[in-house]
């Protein structure tokens, strides 16, 4: 079947490299239970925040992958399904269909694609990868930097200019400084690791941000030796 619009996008790519990324998520083991046919209601969109602020609709999504639409469903998959927020708020379908889950599938296919947009869309989040997987907790307040975040708007430069007032504002524990609010323990690490590497969550990171792959794994490679295990001896870490 032809895009829906005559000047589509992507019309550069080949069609079986567009047929060959649909199929896949269609070949999710989740599939059969994202999609089982659109009325057409717009249940979905009324219910998505997404939709209030950008060009997004949710059933587009169903419609799309519900009629084959292999050309604007590459457009989706390359624009479009970043744009979700990962609420499910349109799970509230009569029909019980999932855009959402449409969404997350279409997602992993990108990132496991290594697909160009799917990179430009996470590369804010590369420096949040890296603090959470190798400390096993979230952002420190210095993080919040603009030229670590420019596409955070203006509002990162006034957090930025005034951490000093900000850390007085965090609980004592904390001591004001730019460390962690709390200590994650060793084992802790160590089975966060070996749940990413198990289930391929390492080698989705290496497709969007090899160097970020090559630091954590450098990383925790060297809290493995320090706790003599082998990067390979996956049943001896998780016992």
């Amino acid at each position: 079947m032809d895009a829906i619009y005559a000047d589509a996008k992507y019309q550069e790519v080949p069609r079986e490299e567009k047929q060959r990324l649909f199929d896949e998520v269609k070949a999710d083991m989740r599939w059969n239970e994202t999609l089982y046919g659109c009325y057409e209601c717009g249940i979905c969109v009324a219910a998505c925040p997404s939709a209030r602020f950008y060009d997004f609709s949710p059933r587009v999504f169903a419609q799309v992958m519900a009629r084959e639409d292999v050309d604007s469903f590459y457009e989706l998959l390359n624009d479009s399904v970043w744009d979700c927020s990962q609420c499910f708020s349109c799970t509230r379908c009569p029909r019980q269909n999932n855009p959402g889950g449409i969404i997350t599938i279409m997602r992993e296919v990108a990132v496991n694609n290594g697909l160009t947009s799917a990179k430009d869309a996470l590369q804010a989040y590369s420096r949040i990868i890296y603090k959470v997987m190798s400390t096993g907790t979230q952002v420190a307040p210095d993080m919040l930097q603009p030229d670590f975040f420019p596409d955070w708007g203006p509002d990162v430069v006034a957090v930025a200019d005034n951490l000093d007032v900000w850390r007085r504002m965090v609980p004592p524990e904390t001591l004001h400084t730019t460390e962690l609010a709390w200590d994650v323990s060793e084992k802790t690490r160590l089975e966060l690791y070996m749940i990413w590497k198990l289930t391929g969550n390492l080698e989705m990171i290496e497709q969007i941000d090899e160097g970020i792959f090559m630091i954590l794994e450098e990383v925790m490679e060297e809290l493995l030796e320090e706790n003599g295990y082998d990067i390979d001896d996956f049943e001896s870490v998780i016992d």
